[in-house]
């Protein structure tokens, strides 16, 4: 079923315009460095064309959220955090995963500004699928996607980047020198990984506090004869208290939120 032309224009209004900019932006990332906006007979890009671009950026929306803001590393710790305490389901998935939604996005809201001010001006709404314009919004998003570039690279390990680089030209048939140390090909995944190793680090130095209350409480109930009782149920209490006084949620926080400075 085709769309009304006034459904599209509406998908531009002027309110929501900066937002589909953003994720146009996101979308080209991921799209080949050499590939050029289509035409149709010479005479500039059409509306599907822009449509494709507008709905393909924006179903990988979730794609952008999970691999390219801190979302990975601190809704890993929080899970390695849950394990460490021994509550189960306690805090529940769901709290665990607006948290570190609502992090991410306290972390990443520099760098949304930053890609909202390089954007800069764009075309008014009764032309916006005009050749002239839409070229304008194309050079736009390619502006907006260096702020994200910065957060990458700062946040990248030069190792981990260096291996996704030789990995990169490797599996490159031909001629490779568009590839480079900045690549988004190549600190997206080094991103990733650099993420989820600094994740398991904190999640090692979390545990063991934690492991150490366990290895008491098992030591004393053993010494006491009471081997049918579970080490575990006792040291809960212990845990959770040792936690809430030195205010862990306040310190796991604040170093999280410090570790994108």
């Amino acid at each position: 079923m085709r769309l009304p032309k006034s459904n599209i224009h509406g998908l531009f209004k002027r309110g929501h315009l900066r937002l589909g900019l953003f994720l146009m932006a996101i979308f080209s990332i991921l799209s080949l460095p050499n590939v050029a906006m289509a035409q149709d007979d010479g005479r500039g890009p059409t509306s599907p064309i822009v449509m494709v671009i507008v709905l393909g950026a924006l179903s990988l929306t979730p794609f952008v959220l999970i691999t390219m803001t801190s979302f990975v590393k601190i809704s890993v710790v929080l899970s390695i955090l849950r394990n460490a305490l021994g509550t189960q389901q306690v805090p529940p998935n769901q709290v665990i995963t607006g948290l570190a939604f609502i992090l991410s996005i306290f972390i990443m809201t520099p760098v949304a500004q930053d890609i909202y001010s390089e954007i800069g001006q764009v075309p008014e709404t009764n032309s916006i699928l005009s050749e002239s314009n839409l070229r304008v919004l194309y050079e736009a998003a390619k502006r907006g996607q260096e702020p994200l570039r910065n957060f990458l690279i700062k946040q990248c390990h030069d190792r981990d980047r260096l291996l996704f680089l030789e990995l990169a030209k490797r599996m490159t048939k031909g001629d490779s020198s568009f590839i480079n140390p900045t690549s988004f090909r190549v600190i997206i995944p080094a991103f990733v990984t650099s993420e989820l190793k600094e994740a398991f680090q904190i999640g090692f130095l979390l545990f063991i506090p934690f492991l150490i209350i366990d290895m008491i409480v098992s030591n004393i109930l053993t010494a006491m004869g009471m081997t049918m009782l579970s080490p575990v149920t006792i040291s809960l209490p212990f845990k959770l208290l040792i936690f809430v006084l030195v205010d862990g949620w306040y310190l796991l926080v604040k170093g999280l939120v410090l570790s994108y400075l």
